[in-house]
């Protein structure tokens, strides 16, 4: 008895270490299916979650290194691959998973590939491509950058709010402190109103500049059910708290124009007024600033979009990373840049196709050992600026799309992943710390099981996971 309550001491140790180095704390996700990734719903064996509460904003994730989390032992004994296979097997096994699950073990400190099984095969990922979107982003532009969001102004007296892929703002002012609603359109506002007022002009013509994405804004195979949930909506480089309206409905038809339409509002309770309506149109060739504001790091987005599973967040990040390699910002555009940035750093990319860069989209593919050689890539800590990617993945038990799974189990506290799930899609990965203290990188991929079992695949999928935790396994 007191060398299992010992043993139960000790696992909570390796859970607030690993706590301490990966969790960014937020609750809050979604209601259904591969938005919470985590709730029953009409696709299920069990009866649909009631709405969703209006979204949190998380906190900044701690800046430290998952291989260096207390608790974590470089010493430990690394798991077999017969063990892992005995472990494995059973997940093979269940029909609940469908035909042929595709699963990757990797250890953090050597990178040595412990176990594989379908490793290369394409799967669809649903959002634990989300995973690679995060990390492409940081590697893109780096942790600390921000996205700008401008007004200038013409020798015609017109003046233009130009859209820089900043999705997070607030109507009016913003809060320094706060991921979502970091920058403000009041504060915009302002600015512009005070330099229009010291020219002596108390009335403008407001133009709105939103070409900086191109192609479709919504992917073809994006249903109402995606839209009426709020799921998705159109894909804009401008938005105010990521398109939400009211909370938890469907999100803005028309993102970009609402935000200009909140902007002239702004302008108008600071005395300036805009004439006629607002209408699209490019920012001038010569023209001058008037004002911009700064959106929250670049790491605080990344983190926001992996607790929160947010399809349309990753969208943009995915969008702005073709922006900054030269590529289309449009869905197809973006799914390449995101796979060339991964491939850049070493990855293999075969057998991926991104057609957008949530996992929404059921036509986008990856392989399980792409998402553990990129986890083991930022895990081992010689990339800092990419942390952020891992550091906000939900935590087993504790938070995000986790925090109703994997309570009671080896795995709560210890486990930390992005999630997915779609219609005949559950995938899960990320790192676990077994019991014997090593930090494993993992990522098992379910596809084609029968309609409506997507629950039942979580669970089956979770117990795999579960095992892993509680593995010593050498």
């Amino acid at each position: 008895m007191a060398r299992t309550k010992r043993r139960r001491r000790r696992r909570r140790g390796l859970a607030v270490g690993l706590v301490l180095a990966l969790v960014i704390v937020g609750l809050g996700g979604y209601a259904y299916l591969d938005i919470t990734d985590q709730a029953p719903g009409v696709l299920t064996d069990d009866p649909p979650w009631p709405d969703a509460d209006p979204f949190p904003d998380p906190a900044s994730p701690t800046v430290a290194s998952p291989a260096e989390a207390p608790g974590v032992d470089p010493d430990a004994p690394v798991p077999t691959a017969d063990a892992l296979a005995a472990l494995t097997a059973p997940l093979f096994e269940d029909a609940r998973v469908g035909p042929t699950p595709g699963v990757s073990v990797r250890d953090v400190a050597t990178g040595e590939e412990l176990y594989a099984s379908s490793a290369t095969n394409p799967y669809v990922p649903a959002s634990t491509l989300k995973l690679l979107t995060g990390v492409a982003v940081l590697e893109t532009y780096g942790d600390r950058h921000t996205f700008t969001t401008e007004v200038v102004g013409a020798d015609d007296g017109t003046i233009t709010l130009v859209a820089g892929g900043d999705i997070t703002v607030a109507a009016d002012a913003g809060d320094p402190e706060a991921t979502i609603g970091h920058a403000g359109l009041g504060d915009l506002a302002e600015q512009v109103a005070t330099e229009l007022l010291a020219q002596g002009r108390t009335e403008v013509a407001l133009t709105l500049d939103d070409t900086l994405f191109t192609g479709p804004a919504l992917a073809p195979d994006w249903g109402e059910v995606d839209l009426a949930g709020g799921w998705a909506m159109p894909i804009m480089p401008l938005a105010v708290n990521i398109g939400i309206v009211d909370g938890v409905t469907r999100r803005s038809s028309d993102a970009a124009l609402a935000a200009a339409g909140d902007f002239a509002a702004a302008l108008a309770a600071r005395g300036i007024t805009v004439t006629g309506d607002v209408t699209r149109a490019a920012r001038p060739e010569t023209a001058t600033v008037l004002g911009s504001v700064e959106s929250a790091p670049l790491r605080d987005i990344v983190a926001y979009m992996m607790q929160h599973s947010d399809n349309v967040l990753a969208e943009v990040l995915g969008r702005m990373t073709a922006v900054q390699t030269g590529q289309e910002a449009s869905f197809v555009g973006a799914g390449i840049a995101v796979l060339d940035v991964i491939a850049r750093l070493g990855v293999d990319v075969t057998g991926a196709q991104f057609q957008d860069t949530s996992g929404l989209s059921r036509d986008s593919t990856l392989t399980p050992r792409m998402l553990t050689d990129t986890t083991v890539l930022i895990a081992a800590g010689g990339r800092p600026e990419l942390l952020a990617a891992v550091q906000a993945l939900p935590v087993a038990h504790l938070e995000g799309t986790l925090a109703d799974r994997l309570g009671d189990t080896d795995a709560a506290g210890t486990l930390s992943a992005k999630t997915g799930t779609l219609p005949q899609v559950v995938s899960l990965a990320g790192l676990v710390t077994t019991s014997d203290g090593r930090l494993l990188a993992f990522s098992v991929l379910a596809n084609s099981f029968p309609p409506g079992a997507a629950y039942q695949a979580r669970v089956a999928i979770d117990a795999w996971a579960a095992g892993l935790a509680a593995c010593g396994c050498s």
